[in-house]
């Protein structure tokens, strides 16, 4: 159940806060007060569409907070959905700024399809062109299965998992449109690439080994001139370890006098040692750098190999011979062909034959789904003041089965004695297209588990008897569901268990929306302005007072 709504700097509301009750919640108020805004706003925090002229003039971001109270039921739903309910609410909210806006629930931020999905479990909108989605018949065998989703769920699930299986046999099957010409040059051009990679026998972190080897014996000569400056420098005369030797003599003369000089003694053994072992270990460096040019032209000759199979086939030498498993694979398929492909035959026809089979049981529970919507939408038309209606859905076989199964559904209505029925979008004016979706969604509402139904003026092009007719629909089905509507007809609004009343005001020079929830006064009040318009004369309050009452007793 929706339970408030909070709105800040939104086109002209410059900032409301409305909390819903259970029931029928009707909102009024004058062409142009701003109901669309109220409306607009739910759908912005829902993922709607945004755009910066939205934004008021009270600040540099609009925002829109939903609030939402969680049966039990919903909960491991929306924890599939990673939603984890707050003490049994969901807070939905959107900011919304000139360059971007952010959608979170519960404090997290979501994208605008992960909202979307967590809001067809929470509430169902329908605004004021939503009836023309009845002209397409694509859209009738979605209301059918919403209808029959109980028993159809589970069949519905099996098709999905059976209709990819086919559509990857039939990927795997395209595989095998070539012809035996260029089958011979597959396997040619294949084993030509996989003899190749075996040829180079190439070892793994080979290619960086033999780089450096290579980089070391390109670079001998330089390195051997720079070490023997070095060892010159060490050893002319002897000079360097002389010194050295001369200042440990003169330190250990010294060293019984204090002990402090042990340490720089030790340091300078140290040194004497190293300048050994570092004068032993550069020359028998240098005598390795002694290389001959077939060993270099070897080494060489191996590195442009490999760059060149890297070239062709990976830049790594795990590439490389991931290049040669899948050649090998593909060989083997070219070589089987005749055995692959009878067998890739066997599966699509077996996995079309399983969906084939799926598709049959849900044709079934569609029929017998289709005689019982068909019969409680008559019902619903005839408590909406369609005389003498008659409502089918006919039920067609597609062409070919697909991930919603292997049927077509249409709508067929008559609306006068003696007329056959025909196609629904063929009959209905647009004012009757929004009645019958009201049926509709009366129908649907007993089928499914979600709390709240929002309407925006789905009463347009309808009066009187008809009017009165709708009003009672809507009282009936705000029984067991919470309902927010936007209407323009009294007889509607005398219906509300809770009344909003939407209004435009001028603060501070500003035009600013505001909306307030009434009391029963305000709501007669309310009720004698559409019903009298600008002048209110005591008969019509009288018969807005009258009008409340009567609503009272029907519902």
């Amino acid at each position: 159940m929706l339970l408030s709504l909070h709105v800040k700097n939104l086109a002209l509301v410059k900032e409301a806060e409305v909390e819903f009750e259970n029931g029928l919640n009707i909102l009024t108020g004058e062409t142009g007060a701003g109901k669309s805004v109220i409306l607009g706003s739910v759908n912005l925090a829902l993922g709607g569409k945004a755009s910066a002229d939205i934004i008021g003039r009270y600040g540099d971001s609009a925002l829109v907070e939903l609030t939402f109270s969680v049966e039990e039921d919903r909960v491991s739903a929306l924890k599939e959905l990673d939603v984890e309910p707050e003490d049994g609410l969901v807070i939905i909210s959107r900011k919304i700024t000139p360059g971007r806006s952010i959608i979170k629930v519960n404090s997290e931020t979501v994208t605008a399809g992960l909202v979307r999905r967590i809001t067809e479990l929470l509430i169902d909108i329908h605004g004021q062109h939503d009836h023309q989605s009845l002209l397409y018949p694509q859209n009738h065998l979605k209301i059918l299965d919403r209808f029959a989703r109980e028993e159809l769920g589970p069949y519905m699930d099996r098709l999905s998992v059976a209709f990819k299986d086919y559509k990857d046999a039939c990927s795997a099957l395209s595989e095998f449109d070539i012809d035996e010409e260029e089958r011979k040059r597959e396997i040619s051009y294949l084993q030509f690439e996989i003899d190749e990679i075996e040829k180079a026998d190439l070892k793994p972190g080979e290619d960086e080994e033999i780089y450096t080897c290579y980089r070391k014996m390109a670079n001998s000569r330089k390195i051997a001139d720079e070490l023997g400056s070095i060892n010159m420098l060490l050893s002319s005369d002897g000079a360097l370890a002389d010194a050295v030797g001369k200042a440990y003599t003169s330190l250990s003369s010294v060293v019984q006098y204090d002990d402090d000089l042990q340490a720089l003694l030790s340091q300078l053994s140290d040194i004497d040692g190293l300048l050994s072992d570092f004068g032993r270990d550069m020359n028998d460096y240098i005598s390795g750098l002694d290389y001959d040019e077939a060993q270099f032209t070897a080494t060489e000759q191996r590195l442009d190999r490999i760059n060149e199979l890297k070239s062709k086939y990976g830049q790594t030498i795990d590439k490389i011979n991931e290049r040669k498993e899948e050649a090998q694979k593909k060989l083997e398929f070219y070589r089987d062909y005749e055995v692959n492909l009878a067998e890739a035959l066997r599966r699509k026809e077996e996995s079309y034959n399983i969906v084939k089979d799926i598709c049959a049981d849900i044709t079934a529970i569609r029929i017998k789904a289709a005689s019982k919507l068909a019969d409680s939408i008559k019902r619903a038309l005839l408590d909406l003041n369609f005389e003498q209606v008659q409502f089918e859905i006919e039920i067609r076989p597609k062409d070919n089965p697909g991930a919603d199964g292997a049927d077509e559904a249409e709508f067929m209505i008559s609306m006068n004695p003696g007329e056959p029925v025909r196609p629904l979008a063929k009959v209905a004016s647009g004012g009757e297209l929004s009645r019958i979706m009201l049926g509709i969604k009366s129908v649907l509402a007993g089928k499914d588990d979600i709390d709240t139904l929002i309407f925006d003026e789905i009463d347009t092009g309808i009066s009187g008897r008809t009017a009165q007719k709708v009003a009672e629909k809507m009282a009936l089905i705000a029984k067991e569901h919470q309902v927010l509507c936007i209407t323009h007809l009294p007889q509607i609004a005398a219906m509300a268990d809770t009344h909003f009343l939407i209004e435009k005001n001028v603060s501070d020079g500003f035009t600013v929306t505001s909306i307030n929830k009434l009391d029963e006064a305000q709501m007669v009040d309310e009720l004698s302005r559409m019903l009298g318009g600008l002048e209110i004369t005591k008969e019509v309050r009288d018969n807005a007072a009258q009008m409340k009452a009567l609503a009272k007793k029907l519902k």
